[in-house]
């Protein structure tokens, strides 16, 4: 499988991580040692299962390192944009690339063999779309201090992961309501609301399981889609605040220490 990987982001004046970026890419903060996106490009490279990857947000000058990077091309302005072109360059160097994995920048501490099980898994079907979702034992019992915030669905809490995989035909789709949902992919009740308000009354009610939830999304996109519960919390443990930054800063440093 190949991936897209997104680094487009810049901190604004007010933002959590504006004091440390300084209007600079939030990509390319020191995490114990090497840039942030430099730990999801290492463990992108030597997974098994992962063939090529596009850059979507930074230049060849960023002076990253990895053998199986294709191609570099600028932040397209939104993220959806980003998705399509992103896409797009793959299907021009691999036109046989049916799936896609979209992984983003700011989750460091992923290794090769989450990325390879995450590849195995989601090729056991033949779905449109496969979101990772990591329930709240996982991730507190890896990540206590994450301060995470969770969806109460009425089988299990869970929050988003970072890294999913979707069609690559898909992305030539123009309805407006992927522009949405990707713009509230932080907020699942703004997801929900844009759903349908069936949808958002059952969530509130904590009335809806996952697979229900995921059948909802599918039936309103179209599209058939599968909800992938990820055993891994560093596939959902992003950087958004200092606090998470400091985390895996100290995190990380033990694994630079141990290796």
């Amino acid at each position: 499988m190949d991936a897209i990987v997104t680094a487009g982001g810049v901190p604004e004046p007010g933002e959590p991580l504006y004091e440390y970026t300084q209007g600079t890419h939030k990509a390319m903060l020191d995490v114990a040692g090497k840039p942030m996106i430099q730990w999801v490009l290492d463990a992108l490279c030597e997974a098994q299962k992962i063939r090529q990857i596009v850059m979507i947000g930074l230049s060849e000058d960023s002076g990253l390192k990895c053998k199986k990077l294709g191609a570099f091309l600028p932040n397209q302005g939104s993220m959806l944009n980003n998705i399509r072109a992103g896409v797009g360059k793959i299907l021009e160097l691999q036109p046989d690339a049916e799936h896609v994995m979209i992984v983003s920048s700011d989750v460091p501490s992923i290794k090769p063999e989450m990325i390879d099980w995450i590849v195995d898994t989601c090729m056991q079907t033949d779905d449109d779309i496969y979101y990772n979702v990591i329930t709240q034992d996982v991730m507190e019992k890896r990540f206590p201090l994450s301060k995470r915030s969770y969806t109460n669905l009425k089988d299990v809490a869970v929050c988003g992961g970072d890294i999913n995989v979707i069609r690559s035909s898909l992305v030539t789709s123009e309805d407006e309501i992927w522009d949405h949902l990707i713009g509230a992919r932080k907020n699942v009740l703004k997801q929900a609301a844009i759903l349908g308000f069936d949808t958002l009354f059952l969530l509130l009610l904590r009335r809806i399981t996952i697979d229900n939830a995921v059948k909802k999304v599918a039936k309103r996109l179209n599209v058939t889609g599968r909800a992938v519960i990820c055993p891994y919390a560093e596939v959902g443990m992003d950087i958004d605040k200092p606090h998470q930054l400091e985390l895996l800063r100290k995190d990380l440093a033990g694994v630079v220490k141990t290796s």
